[in-house]
């Protein structure tokens, strides 16, 4: 068997939010969860496990790549529920996507604070 991504861990400030977060915005599905996890699952079968830990914790990063169809639907939910973005990590170009790596790119913050990036084009 090849090697392949199969789940990661979320921290999360409140675990219900961010898993309803991650339904709506990257169009995961929800899943049976237990323990402390909330899970859900992306189309390619990688799971997100949601969990609030018990200390603090700095702020992760996640890129979803995604085909054009659902950058347009992400990117209309983002703007129709008034939720910041930018077109850069740095947030400098409030409001906007961008083209770079020949796609299209938008970043934005979960209800935890964790960066969230979408992507219609890989970096390589």
């Amino acid at each position: 068997m090849s090697i392949s991504f199969n789940h990661t861990i979320i921290a999360a400030k409140d675990r219900e939010a961010s898993a309803k977060f991650y339904i709506k915005i990257a169009e995961a599905r929800a899943i049976p969860s237990w323990g402390p996890f909330i899970n859900v699952q992306l189309d390619d079968g990688v799971m997100l496990q949601i969990a609030q830990p018990p200390i603090d914790f700095p702020p992760q990063h996640y890129a979803f790549l995604v085909d054009d169809a659902h950058f347009d639907r992400t990117y209309e939910r983002i703007t129709q529920q008034g939720l910041e973005h930018w077109a850069d990590p740095q947030r400098t170009r409030p409001g906007q996507t961008n083209n770079e790596h020949c796609g299209r790119g938008v970043y934005l913050l979960d209800p935890a604070g964790h960066y969230i990036e979408s992507i219609t084009k890989p970096y390589l």
